[in-house]
């Protein structure tokens, strides 16, 4: 499977779509991050997604790092997918859908809350280095985009 590249774009968000941009993908991921990781687990999940489509979409993760398989039968051989650690830091991703729907979806499906309290957070940002939270932040190119051609 060829990498499919829509964004020529240097920018993170451009790039990581490129990766799980197309559609069903990060459902995939989700269904997986969910505890789904037998095929037929997934696609019971995904109402609507035909098996190739599937199949295709979880081998191109796991082209781009983001799934790894392991096999669980040897005889008929059959995997299981597990999200590598790649895979795994897209739970802030989902996290973060999962509040902006709470806040503008009409229907709310999820809402993310305090286990203990059951109080429903926000996101915050903190600083690597200090740990401590920080108020207001900036998106700043890491280098010149002309010296990634």
């Amino acid at each position: 499977m060829e990498t499919k590249t829509r964004y020529d774009i240097p920018c993170n968000i451009a790039q990581s779509l490129n990766i799980i941009g197309d559609r069903w993908t990060l459902l995939i991921i989700h269904e997986i991050l969910a505890g789904h990781t037998l095929f037929n687990e997934i696609k019971k999940g995904l109402k609507g997604i035909s098996s190739n489509l599937l199949s295709e979409r979880l081998k191109y993760l796991e082209q781009q790092g983001i799934v790894e398989t392991e096999l669980y039968s040897e005889h008929p051989p059959r995997y299981c997918y597990k999200l590598t650690d790649s895979g795994k830091d897209l739970e802030d991703v989902f996290n973060a859908f999962i509040i902006w729907g709470s806040k503008h979806l009409k229907k709310c499906y999820k809402k993310i809350v305090d286990e203990e309290t059951g109080d429903e957070i926000e996101i915050g940002y903190y600083s690597k280095r200090t740990g401590e939270r920080v108020n207001k932040i900036a998106v700043v190119p890491v280098s010149d985009p002309a010296e990634n051609e």
